[in-house]
């Protein structure tokens, strides 16, 4: 499967990344799955909720998800899949992120520091959940 997701929507995760620096920002990618290819359309920020290490973890609540869909549905939309950031660590999904981590969605991670986004990196569970296929992203 190949992403989608044009330079604007990657400023926008880019940006959340290093203003939530050095904890985790989380968000969802909105869009539409094309069977060949996820399109994004939009990328919508959403709140870390995880009460300790924000610096190595992120939630996003049950309810905040379900509100992204409801919006994403009245414009004819999907969600794609979810963002966040690895503050001082590489763009790869840790056991933590695969424990909680579900099939079909996309998960963009990117890799920030005090200054820059080293790296952004999308990734898609595997149905036997035992790790991860990296996605191509295009712009």
């Amino acid at each position: 499967m190949t992403l989608k997701i044009g330079a604007g929507d990657v400023d926008h995760i880019h940006d959340h990344a290093k203003e939530t620096y050095p904890e985790e920002c989380a968000g969802v990618i909105v869009g539409m799955d094309t069977g060949e290819m996820k399109v994004v359309v939009d990328t919508w920020r959403a709140e870390n909720t995880h009460e300790e290490e924000r610096s190595r973890r992120f939630l996003i609540e049950p309810l905040q998800i379900k509100k992204f869909e409801e919006q994403a549905q009245e414009r004819d939309l999907d969600v794609l899949g979810f963002y966040h950031s690895h503050p001082d660590h590489p763009a790869e999904p840790s056991e933590y992120d695969r424990d909680h981590a579900w099939p079909y969605y996309s998960y963009i991670i990117a890799s920030v520091s005090s200054d820059e986004v080293k790296d952004m990196r999308s990734w898609l569970l595997k149905d036997d959940r035992s790790g991860y296929d990296e996605e191509q992203i295009i712009g």
